[in-house]
């Protein structure tokens, strides 16, 4: 099944949404196709985190519905609702002495009542979350003890027992060096293949093309397109919504399109549009500055 015919678990029909007093999108409407990779990308403040947590039920909408499975996710009890979505917030607080596993384990609230406490499925599920982000030999370790990169995989991991279909993440690769970044975007990746719908908020455009399958793409509160990346990354866009001069070229790597700014320093280049074939980096012909 391709993603233009792939149904939406997630839907956004018509809602203003928005903090307080404070409206970020009025009116959005928008869709997660079930089974894809999406990335939301824009600029700062265009609202990406916003709608996010909007999916995640985080933020109510003043006006319009999100509709999980056709139904608005309101209705759900919270229970219901962190058993199909899981969110990554930008910014996670872990309590002060607690070890890997212990963290890791509250991914398994959702599946806990009164009647049924801590079971065998539960000590898989975490099992299988930390060998997925290899830290089963750090379980024992404190938290606060980790670095930024394996904290960050702690996390993850919670998410990962929590045994969602859906997964939202929000900036999930902030403050992470360039190596940590890229292993973090492989895990993802390897949620994806194995059935996962994922949504990021990314900032990084190259990653966000390398890595989704679906892009929307926002720009003050609204959404300016959606689309696979091949069809979105173009010139035009990343001028119009980023105010950014660049190249779209393949991706020497995955062939994918790659956002290359260009140097006002320097005579400009023509831009060459992205064909989504032979990953090889064109020739460029400098244009004289008038």
């Amino acid at each position: 099944m391709t993603l233009e015919n792939a149904v939406a678990r997630v839907v956004i029909e018509n809602a203003t949404i928005g903090y307080d007093k404070r409206i970020i999108s009025r009116d959005l409407s928008v869709q997660i196709p079930d089974g894809s990779f999406t990335a939301i990308i824009g600029p700062n403040g265009c609202g990406k985190s916003t709608l996010l947590r909007a999916f995640a039920r985080v933020l109510n909408p003043v006006s319009g519905r999100v509709l999980l499975d056709g139904r608005a996710i309101a209705s759900y009890k919270s229970k219901e609702v962190a058993r199909q979505l899981g969110l990554l917030p930008q910014t996670s607080l872990s309590p002060d002495g607690i070890r890997v596993a212990d963290l890791v384990a509250r991914g398994r609230a959702p599946y806990q009542n009164l009647i049924q406490q801590w079971r065998e499925s539960d000590e898989a599920a975490v099992a299988r979350a930390l060998t997925a982000t290899r830290l089963t030999e750090l379980s024992s370790r404190l938290v606060d003890e980790l670095s930024g990169g394996q904290r960050q995989r702690v996390w993850v991991a919670m998410l990962l027992a929590q045994d969602t279909p859906i997964m939202l993440l929000d900036e999930p690769t902030t403050f992470l060096d360039i190596a940590h970044q890229y292993e973090l975007m492989e895990l993802f990746r390897g949620f994806h293949d194995d059935g996962k719908t994922l949504v990021a908020v990314l900032h990084d455009l190259n990653q966000a093309a390398r890595y989704a399958d679906h892009l929307i793409v926002m720009k003050h509160g609204q959404v300016v397109t959606t689309g696979s990346p091949a069809e979105v990354m173009t010139v035009e866009l990343i001028e119009e919504v980023f105010g950014l001069r660049a190249l779209i070229v393949p991706d020497p790597v995955t062939g994918t399109p790659n956002v290359v700014p260009l140097d006002p320093r320097t005579a400009t280049l023509a831009p060459v549009e992205f064909t989504g074939q032979d990953a090889q980096t064109p020739t460029q012909a400098p244009v004289e500055q008038e």
